[in-house]
């Protein structure tokens, strides 16, 4: 399986060994409730990076404040060497910024088809065979989604929500590629068949920031991970070293 080459005319890589993406004491409030304090994170090219942790330790408010959907109170957002902290929403994603947002945000009364042409609203294709290259490439990833082209997406399993969710941010051509709780709500082998994707999908070149309670499929396939408790980053390292790590067990995989 071979991902397609992005346009010509997407932005020129910084150095490469420069990170992506690199999050600065980002603050961000809601009215007077401060979310998240001070958090700085780093995903560099070609890596997959995991956020973990429980319900309202910030993470989908961390996403939410990546994609522009919600104003920084204080901090930094560097993407490629350009600061966004102020950036649109829109701009972020022309810039290849795009998320698979928490609960899958299918349009429910439009088919396969339509919600995969959607992904392509900001990010414009230079011809139609780039565009039927890309199209025939997340349906390589999920072929189901191919056997359901016509079919309407409210009316898919969560898991078919699932993988149309993310091919639909794969026809935006991110070039960070941000995954809010993919596995929320889906029966595990459903759950291990969607990290297999997510895994091939990096491998193949994609930049992945990844938001995940599942800590033990997460860290498995994560190269470097942070932990975030009540709004804080309070502990780092690769995945390895966070499955090693005893409270990090205690916490996320329920041992010890």
């Amino acid at each position: 399986m071979t991902k397609p080459r992005d346009s010509d005319h997407d932005p020129a890589p910084a150095d490469p060994t420069s990170p992506l993406l690199e999050v600065t004491d980002m603050v961000v409030s809601y009215g007077r409730i401060r979310a998240l304090h001070g958090i700085s994170l780093t995903v560099r090219r070609g890596e997959l990076v995991t956020l973990l942790g429980a319900n309202g330790a910030g993470k989908s408010t961390t996403m939410r404040a990546l994609s522009g959907l919600l104003p920084l109170s204080a901090g930094r957002i560097v993407f490629d060497g350009r600061d966004i902290t102020h950036v649109k929403a829109h701009e972020r994603v022309a810039l290849g910024i795009v998320q698979a947002p928490e609960g899958r945000g299918v349009f429910p009364g439009m088919t396969v088809q339509e919600n995969l042409d959607m992904g392509c609203y900001a990010r414009t294709f230079a011809s139609k065979a780039e565009y039927a290259q890309r199209l025939d490439w997340v349906i390589e990833l999920f072929p189901r989604l191919g056997e359901r082209r016509t079919q309407v997406g409210g009316t898919l399993s969560g898991g078919e929500q699932q993988m149309l969710a993310i091919g639909r941010a794969l026809m935006a051509r991110p070039r960070l590629l941000m995954l809010d709780e993919p596995s929320m709500g889906l029966a595990p082998k459903v759950i291990a068949q969607i990290f297999r994707i997510i895994t091939e999908i990096n491998a193949q070149g994609t930049t992945i920031l990844l938001v995940e309670q599942n800590a033990q499929q997460a860290l498995r396939r994560t190269d470097r991970a942070y932990i975030l408790e009540t709004g804080e980053i309070t502990r780092s390292g690769t995945g390895a070293e966070l499955l090693a790590d005893p409270a990090v067990k205690h916490a996320y995989l329920g041992v010890g």
